[in-house]
């Protein structure tokens, strides 16, 4: 019988944002294509040491959706775990996403940084079809919700 590989637990802590836009009544979410997977998703990442999660939100949509916005409210939680190599060590991590409902204020997808293949504007139902985590999914339907009743 194999030898169970024992693997370090780190946890990590996201923010990310649905960020959102009405044009010509159309509501429109900001999609990120991410490099190297090609897998469309919510943009999010790591709070840095000091930041709280809304300013890492607002950070991280800036940053790979090449947007400004005004943070609206808290939406969710998600957590999950996954393995992968870090430092050179495989690892397991226990991932806890802040999820936060953001305005659209100014700023091109297109500016959107390294990190990013693609960053675009897409309907609620694009944004359903090209999302590849069904806890993201489940995110941006409670935001329509939430943009409905404001």
């Amino acid at each position: 019988m194999a030898a169970v590989e024992k693997l370090k637990t780190e946890d990590q802590y996201s923010a990310g944002g649905v960020a959102y836009r009405n044009v010509d009544g159309r509501l429109e979410i900001a999609v990120i294509l991410t490099e190297p997977e090609r897998r469309w998703q919510l943009p999010k990442g790591m709070i840095d040491e000091g930041e709280t999660s809304e300013q890492a939100a607002q950070r991280e949509v800036r940053e790979e959706a090449g947007i400004d916005t005004e943070l609206v409210r808290a939406l969710d939680q998600t957590e999950y775990w996954y393995v992968g190599n870090y430092d050179g060590e495989r690892k397991r991590f226990h991932k806890r996403v802040s999820w936060f409902l953001m305005k659209y204020i100014s700023g091109d997808p297109a500016d959107h940084d390294h990190e990013v293949a693609e960053a675009r504007w897409a309907t609620v139902r694009e944004a359903l079809d090209l999302l590849v985590f069904k806890n993201e999914r489940e995110v941006v339907e409670k935001a329509v919700k939430l943009i409905g009743s404001l």
